[in-house]
């Protein structure tokens, strides 16, 4: 079993940043690809960005790129997403999610993600 926890979410202005946390344990040497997927209210849950965990391997959905970065801290389990110039359209639950399917073109497929954190919530008003 993995366990995911997520932090960093919150309100912010247009234009501001935040920095969201995923912190993994438990059966973590299972780690292929960790994730994060938004979902708004009314909408369906959508990926945002993927890495590979062996080697950093990113991918971010295109009304992201240029604007959040992810990485992960393979020493502590931890996978972040900065995000800057945020828009009121990013507002939404994000979740981390992990997979441990080793094919990279599953990756930004919500169901090869077998575990996922409980959501945080990122609001950014206008």
């Amino acid at each position: 079993q993995v366990q995911l926890v997520e932090s960093g979410g919150g309100l912010v202005q247009a234009g501001g940043s935040l920095r969201l946390s995923c912190a993994a344990s438990g059966r973590t040497g299972s780690i292929y690809v960790m994730g994060w997927f938004r979902q708004a209210p009314g909408k369906d849950r959508e990926v945002v960005s993927v890495i590979r965990w062996i080697d950093g391997l990113t991918y971010y959905t295109d009304s992201v790129k240029g604007r959040f970065t992810s990485s992960r801290d393979n020493a502590k389990n931890t996978l972040y997403l900065q995000m800057n110039n945020l828009k009121p359209e990013d507002t939404a639950v994000y979740y981390c999610a992990m997979s441990e399917d080793t094919r990279w073109g599953t990756a930004t497929n919500s169901f090869a993600y077998r575990y996922w954190g409980q959501g945080t919530q990122v609001t950014v008003s206008s």
